[in-house]
């Protein structure tokens, strides 16, 4: 009897540790707060848990989630990118310009997204060769990338209409009951998950952004890691900005205007932290899925567009405002 006893007491103090963790993970408040906006909404709205609404809503965050996961890999480095959306429009803008010009859908977009990598080595170079922050830099090329979208659209929606069946595919098909979209924002999320946990080039990513300084002194080649990361997150623009153009089939010179904005919360709501060393792919995940389930339920409420931008501000200076709290207490 006493001994049945000892071993449920010894039981319940091995998994109160666990449960204590697992109720202080942020990933757990936000599937939380996922979890009840769900149940709101289902209530709040008829057409909220339809499969069209549904596969619209999760093949949007699919996308997004692409930019999240570049964007909270350079915020765990201690970088930002102001370009994203502007960078990800110019990828849809050039590969459908080389497609009209009778280049390969294919051959296009594998030179836009080599356009964008060369965007982000561009940032990367001023960054650690020339010593200017990121903030600037980004700044800087998204006013360009968008200058550039415009000059060669001349400001007009560019219609890819002849696009073959099988590009389309990638942004528009299914295997079976799930988009292309998702398995390959799936097929992304778990590598890059499981390098930023597992791998040694990742785990570096978190001491050059915990203290640069100190990983420099440790051996830690810092200014290769921000390099790479900033470089990183331009490429998965290209390819986020080639499944939007098969997605839609059109080039959009204005796509992603303040997508930045919508980026970096869901990446600091899923806990990036801005002054760098911290964050996972889950957590900016669950980021995106939320700012994306508030963007359906505002629409699906009829909540005026002007109302939706001043929520989203809103979650994004919240959001600021705790990781702030949050960097205080550990410091």
């Amino acid at each position: 009897m006493d001994n049945t006893v000892n071993l449920a007491q010894a039981g319940a103090t091995d998994s109160t540790p666990f449960l204590m963790r697992l109720f202080r993970m942020r990933e757990t408040g936000l599937i939380v707060i996922i979890l009840a906006l769900f149940l709101i909404m289902s209530f709040a709205s008829p057409y909220f848990l339809t499969w069209a609404n549904m596969r619209a809503m999760s093949m949007a965050f699919a996308v997004d989630g692409l930019l999240v996961i570049g964007m909270t890999i350079l915020l765990i480095s201690g970088g930002i990118d102001l370009s994203v959306g502007s960078v990800t429009a110019l990828a849809m803008v050039i590969a459908g310009w080389l497609f009209l010009s009778g280049i390969d859908p294919w051959v296009a977009s594998a030179m836009a997204i080599a356009l964008c990598t060369a965007i982000g080595a561009f940032m990367g170079f001023f960054v650690t060769r020339v010593g200017l922050h990121h903030f600037i830099v980004s700044l800087a090329i998204m006013v360009i990338a968008r200058g550039a979208c415009l000059l060669f659209t001349g400001g007009r929606p560019l219609g890819l209409y002849t696009l073959p069946p099988e590009f389309k595919f990638i942004g528009q098909g299914s295997i079976g009951p799930i988009p292309i979209v998702i398995i390959i924002f799936l097929v992304f999320v778990i590598a890059f998950d499981f390098m930023l946990r597992r791998t040694t080039m990742f785990r570096k990513v978190f001491y050059t952004g915990s203290n640069e300084k100190a990983a420099a002194y440790s051996g830690i080649r810092t200014k290769k890691v921000i390099f790479l990361t900033t470089t990183l997150c331009s490429t998965l623009c290209g390819i986020a900005g080639i499944i939007y153009m098969a997605r839609f089939g059109s080039a959009q010179p204005t796509f992603g205007l303040g997508l930045e904005l919508t980026i970096i919360a869901a990446a600091v709501i899923g806990g990036a932290s801005l002054n760098g060393g911290s964050g996972s792919i889950l957590g900016a995940i669950l980021g995106v899925i939320l700012l994306s389930l508030v963007s359906s339920s505002l629409a699906l409420l009829d909540v005026s567009v002007y109302w939706q931008d001043i929520i989203r501000g809103s979650i994004l200076l919240v959001a600021v405002t705790i990781d702030h709290y949050l960097n205080k207490r550990r410091g």
